[in-house]
Formats: structure tokens, C-alpha cells, sequence
């Protein structure tokens, strides 16, 4: 028998809301049905992807990539294409990316391209693809490889500012601007992107800071005679900025264009910030670019904790004040969460945290990105992985929809229906619409199911996160609805492109066999849930799943099996979910030292016995 992958699952999946508490005791994070949230594929340096140049390996290691994200809730990925005037796809501009097949200019062998291999795989998942695209670096490290004769270094070495061991293309040149454009255009034409996005990479950053380099082009091409180089610089980008923005507007208007900038526009704004700034340092106006509505959204690096110079509580409103109608989806610095990809003080369990939980409570904010995606997938980050899977992002989510996009309804899904697949697997289908002119295609659908005694209000119950059971790019799902007393029903809508929804289908009724999870034995007398959060800080909670009325005892245990407290005292407890909350003390009332500690619950004659960490 197929069951439920976990506990938690099991219950979060069913819509039933239990009293976890974060590591501030507060209850389970709010949730938004429309959400960005995004993570950055880089492959600079195979940063997250590929780890290999065989063909086969990268395939698996993205489609395992995208399956995690998908399972911690993330809906839409930057997925790097172009590093350093190069491709990750097959281009008819650029050479291949070393970081691709290990030599610049050598093509896949077996031939795929990953650009289409990406999309195809993200699409099928419900996801969008944004094209991450480099614009101006040519070189990150000069003389480190071998270059290829079709490179623009080879090709435009007249294009190219050096500077210690970088170069880039000129942004004062009106070729280049023109140069990167048709790459734009070539990937908008020819791929199904979502999105084309743009990192803080334009005027290069110290300790390769541009000083005169540029000093000629900007005597030669000053067409409005600025008398200052820098707002030249400035007008140079904002002058690419718009042509990439009216380039994907006259060939793909559905496609989003978005930039994530420094964190900090100017030093000094808002008040009390402090450090490099996109204006002064990179030659980059991101507000004038919002004050335009160039970009369909930004996303400001914030790569900062809470408080000091850099207080994310002060930048994060701040963007949104100067956000003028458009998305804002901040970048957070999850790297910083753990020691494979930071070297400094690592950021608190709590910190990541609580900026995704503040971005809600703001609403000019729309979502949020996490820098890299390895700290998601791979590297423990301080459980946050588990964070998104088990709080935050419990509930999966559609992106927000762009009011100035085409707001055209697509047409409902036909023919729902479901079939009993296994004891406990239901498998819910449904076939597409009937293409229609003037209606937008489907680019996902939404499944909702909806425990309820009679018929529901739809419209309402469509409106509530907790009933949104999965956003994909098929036209079927399998799920595992629990044994309840009242029947379950699925309805699914369509999503266009701008993730506006069709009306509900027709619904289907089932009622719930699923009752047992994975791996373990089907309910006997009571479950017990892995302690969330989970490493923490302050404080973590356990769930026990009792069938049964039983007295339940819990103790906790460090690494030598030395009893450490007692969170649970045998007190009898009736049938349902009960929530065993460890502050992380001794039986003295002393905090413990961080470490792994296990916590063991005992009812009804069976002992259950699960490690946890303590982070401080």
C-alpha cells in the first residue's frame, strides 16, 4: 500500500491546521495563495549546477534539483543561461559555457540543449523559468581558460573595458547595448521563458572598480553632453534597460522582465544604511528604472539580517515604497546560512525565517528569492528546507498576477475525474481546454480539494490557501486523502501564462481511505511527528497523532543517553493531534549547549525515539 511520505504531509495536506510553533513560539507562519518564490540556479563556477560534463548526470541532477524545490514550495526559478558572454544554451551569439561541457565553445555530447531541457522540465512542475542572463562580463577571471574564437573577446576585443583581471562589454557603447539585445531576443523568440532576468552585474564592483578605462567612450558617445561621467554611465544603462524592456514587448509581451540590483539604492536611504550602493558604486538607477516601469519586478539583493547598517527591516519597506505599481520580490541571502557557502558569521536559524514571514506582513511586497539554491537542496542551512516544507511554504502557491499584463481569462479544465489507483492513491485527471482565439492557453493548473459535508461555495473555498493541494504542469495528480467523515471535493482550474484563473471545472467527490505514512506501520494507537523546527533555537514542538486514549510520556536524551528533561509528564490524553513543545532547557531550567539531543514518546505500551539539533 502507497501512504503518506510523512505525518506532517498527511495532515497539512488534508487542511488541518495544528499548533506548531516557530523558534519565537509563534504559531505557524500566515500563507498567501499567490506568492513569488523563487530561487537563483547558478551555474558560474557549476555554483549549483551541473556538478558534471556528462550529459546524463546533468540531466538527473537538474530534474532532482527542481523536484526539491518543488517539494519545499518554491514556484519559480533563475535559471542561468549566461555567465560571462557565453551559453547554456545552444546559441547562435554566444560559445558554449565552459561551465557547461568544460572547455568554452565544445557542445553537449550526447547534444541537448539545457535552456529547452530546463523549461520543459520546470513547466511539467508548474514553475516558471526565468532566462538569468549576465549582460555586460565577459571575463570573471582573465587567462583562467581557454577562450573561443566566436567569443566576443575574440570577435570585439575594441567592445572590452579591462580592469585588474575582469573585462566586460562597454555599456557606453551603443553596439553593445545592441549586441546584448539580439541576445535577448534571440532567447524570447525561441524559448518558452517566463521571464528574462538580470543580476547586479553592470559597472563592476570593487576591488575592480572602473575608474577612467572608459574615459574616451565617454568623450565619443555623449550624444546629451553630460558634464559628469557618472550620470553618463547611469544613462547608458538605463538606456539598455529600455531597449531589452521594449525589445521583449514587441516580441513576447507575456514574457516578464525583472532585475535584482544592490540592496542598497544610495548610501544613506533609508536612514541609518550604510554600505555599497547601486548608484554610486555600479552605475545602476533601479528606482528610475521602476519610476519608468522598465522591469516587471525587481528583486533588491537584501542579503542582510535584521538591524545595523544594513537592517533589512528598514530596506525591505523601503523598495516597496519606491516599487511604483510593479512586483517586488526580495533577494535573501540563504548562503549565509550555513558554512559550505559562507565563511563569516552565519546567520541565526531564525533569521531567513522571519524576512519571509515580514514580507507578508507588508503587502507591497510579492514574494521572495533565496540565494542559492544548493542551500536548499543540498547544504542543511539551518533546516531551512525543512522551514519551507513544514511552515512557510506548507501550502503551495501560484505566482501574483501583473495587473498590466493581459488579464484574459483562460477556459476551465474538461472532463475531471478520478480513479482509485492503489488502496490509498486516488489519481484526479482532467483534460485540457479546447484552444479558443482570444483565450490564453493554460501554462499550469491549480487542483483544489475541499473537505466539506455538502456541495461547497467554491468561489470562497478557492480563495483559501490551505485548500490549494497542488500547482502543476500535467493533467493529472495523485494524492492520498485521509479517511475522514466527510467526502472530499476536487475541482481544478487553468492559469494563463500571467497566472490568471480560469473558473473552477466540474468537481469530483471522493471519500478518504489514506491513514498511514510511509515507511511506518499504519496507525495503531498514535504517531509522533519530527520536532519542528528542526535544528532550532528557542524552542521546537512535537505533534502525537493518539487513535486512541492513552497517557503519553516524552523525555529528551543527549548524545550519550543521559536524560536531559521530561516535556511530557504521562498525563492522559484523549484521541487527536496533541503538540509537545521543548524550550530547549535542562530539568533545571539551564539552556543546553547546541548539540544533537533525540526525544523519545511513549503511549500505549510503544516507544517512538527521533533526533533533533540545537543550534545557539
Amino acid at each position: 500500500m502507497k501512504l503518506f511520505r510523512t505525518l506532517t504531509i498527511a495532515i497539512l495536506l488534508s487542511g488541518i491546521a495544528y499548533s506548531s510553533f516557530a523558534q519565537s513560539g509563534r504559531p505557524l507562519s500566515p500563507i498567501n495563495k499567490r506568492e513569488f518564490r523563487g530561487a537563483w540556479i547558478a551555474t558560474v563556477i557549476n555554483l549549483d549546477w551541473p556538478l558534471s560534463s556528462i550529459v546524463a548526470n546533468q540531466q538527473t541532477q537538474l530534474i532532482d534539483i527542481l523536484d526539491e524545490l518543488k517539494a519545499s514550495g518554491i514556484n519559480a526559478v533563475f535559471f542561468q543561461i549566461r555567465t560571462e558572454s557565453d551559453a547554456l544554451y545552444d546559441s547562435p551569439i554566444d560559445p558554449w559555457s565552459i561551465w557547461l561541457t568544460g572547455a568554452q565553445g565544445r557542445a553537449p555530447n550526447p547534444y541537448y540543449d539545457p535552456l529547452e531541457f530546463a523549461i520543459e522540465e520546470a513547466h511539467r512542475r508548474g514553475m516558471e523559468l526565468h532566462a538569468w542572463i549576465n549582460p555586460y562580463r565577459a571575463e570573471r577571471n582573465r587567462g583562467s581558460y581557454s577562450i573561443d574564437s566566436t567569443h566576443v573577446v575574440r570577435r570585439h576585443p575594441e567592445w572590452l573595458l579591462s580592469i585588474n583581471n575582469i573585462s566586460i562589454t562597454n555599456p557606453g557603447l551603443p553596439e553593445v547595448r545592441d549586441y546584448i539585445i539580439s541576445v535577448i531576443e534571440d532567447v524570447v523568440t525561441r524559448y518558452d521563458v517566463d521571464g528574462i532576468h538580470f543580476d547586479d552585474f553592470f559597472y563592476p564592483y570593487p576591488p575592480n572598480h572602473i575608474s577612467s578605462q572608459d574615459q574616451q567612450t565617454f568623450i565619443d558617445n555623449n550624444p546629451l553632453a553630460f558634464t559628469t561621467i557618472g550620470d553618463w554611465r547611469r544613462w547608458s544603462v538605463n538606456e539598455f534597460i529600455q531597449g531589452v524592456a521594449n525589445a521583449i514587448a514587441a516580441i513576447k509581451p507575456e514574457v516578464k522582465f525583472g532585475i535584482s540590483p544592490f540592496g542598497i539604492w544610495k548610501n544613506g536611504v533609508p536612514a541609518g544604511i550604510v554600505g555599497l550602493d547601486a548608484y554610486n558604486v555600479i552605475f545602476s538607477d533601479p528606482v528610475e528604472w521602476m519610476n519608468q516601469q522598465w522591469l516587471d519586478y525587481l528583486t533588491p539583493q537584501l542579503y542582510w539580517a535584521f538591524g545595523g547598517g544594513q537592517d533589512y527591516a528598514k530596506l525591505a519597506p523601503w523598495w516597496a515604497s519606491v516599487r511604483n505599481g510593479r512586483h517586488l520580490y526580495p533577494g535573501h541571502g540563504l548562503y549565509r546560512s550555513d558554512r559550505n557557502t559562507f565563511s563569516g558569521t552565519l546567520f541565526s536559524a531564525s533569521e531567513i525565517p522571519n524576512q519571509v514571514r515580514f514580507n507578508r506582513t507588508h503587502g507591497e511586497i510579492d514574494g521572495s528569492v533565496f540565494f542559492r539554491t544548493r542551500n536548499i537542496t543540498a547544504f542543511r542551512s539551518m533546516g531551512f528546507a525543512d522551514s519551507l516544507k513544514i511552515d512557510l511554504n506548507r501550502y503551495p502557491a501560484l505566482v501574483p498576477t501583473m495587473e498590466w499584463k493581459d488579464g484574459s481569462l483562460p477556459n476551465a479544465p474538461d472532463n475531471i475525474a478520478f480513479e482509485w489507483t492503489d488502496a490509498a492513491e486516488v489519481t484526479i485527471s482532467w483534460d485540457p481546454p479546447l484552444p479558443e482565439e482570444g483565450t490564453p492557453d493554460p501554462r499550469r493548473y491549480a487542483v483544489y480539494r475541499i473537505r466539506s459535508a455538502s456541495v461547497p461555495d467554491f468561489a470562497a473555498a478557492l480563495e483559501n490557501p490551505s485548500n490549494l493541494l497542488k500547482v502543476t504542469g500535467e493533467t493529472s495528480i495523485t494524492d492520498y486523502p485521509e479517511a475522514a467523515t466527510d467526502p472530499y471535493y476536487y475541482v481544478v482550474t487553468s492559469a494563463s501564462m500571467n497566472s490568471v484563473e480560469s473558473f473552477e471545472s466540474d468537481f469530483v467527490v471522493v471519500e478518504g481511505r489514506a491513514v498511514g505514512v510511509e515507511g511506518t506501520p499504519p496507525l495503531a494507537s498514535f504517531n509522533v511527528s519530527q520536532s519542528y523546527p528542526n535544528p532550532f533555537s528557542d524552542a521546537t514542538s512535537i505533534v502525537v497523532d493518539l487513535s486512541i486514549s492513552a497517557p503519553i510520556r516524552a523525555q529528551v536524551y543527549n548524545a550519550i543517553g543521559q536524560q536531559v528533561a521530561v516535556i511530557a509528564d504521562g498525563e492522559m490524553r484523549t484521541p487527536g493531534e496533541h503538540i509537545i513543545t521543548w524550550d530547549g532547557r535542562d530539568a533545571s531550567g539551564a539552556r543546553v549547549a547546541s548539540g544533537t539531543y533525540f526525544y523519545a514518546v511513549e503511549a500505549d505500551g510503544r516507544r517512538v525515539t527521533r533526533p533533533m539539533v540545537v543550534v545557539r
